[in-house]
């Protein structure tokens, strides 16, 4: 996992957080052992900002990558950063289980997607509305 590691961390470099300052990288592995990084990308409008995660995860889907398996955050914090709720959900639906919080330090912690978001809601929720 320290390739997927230093690509978060090469990600971060290329931030765009012009109002925050708050830098964030994050890169996202595929089952097909492509790694896909991204940054965190922020608007004056900030609702329409961007997160590491996010852009990681939408960078692997819109090259075709199908199924995800961990994903590495990095950002310059006290302690490893853990993903917002929003990026929390995106992980869920594309199947990822395994993920590397780090900050700038080298620190690290892996936990399990089901630790941070417990109780998800995911596509088997749907099926009783008549969708799937």
């Amino acid at each position: 996992m320290e390739e997927l590691i230093k690509a978060a961390q090469a990600a971060r470099g290329m931030a765009y957080a012009p109002y925050s300052r708050f830098q964030v990288g994050a890169a996202v592995l595929g089952e097909s052992g492509r790694i896909y990084s991204g940054c965190n990308i922020e608007n004056a409008s900030y609702g329409l900002s961007n997160c590491a995660e996010r852009t990681a995860i939408f960078k692997a889907i819109s090259e075709g990558e199908k199924k995800l398996i961990a994903l590495a955050v990095v950002a310059d914090t006290p302690r490893p950063t853990a993903p917002c709720g929003a990026c929390r959900q995106v992980m869920i639906e594309f199947g990822i289980n395994q993920v590397i919080l780090c900050n700038s330090k080298g620190e690290q912690h892996v936990v399990a997607m089901n630790e941070l978001l417990p109780l998800s809601f995911n596509k088997n929720d749907l099926t009783g509305a008549g969708i799937f």
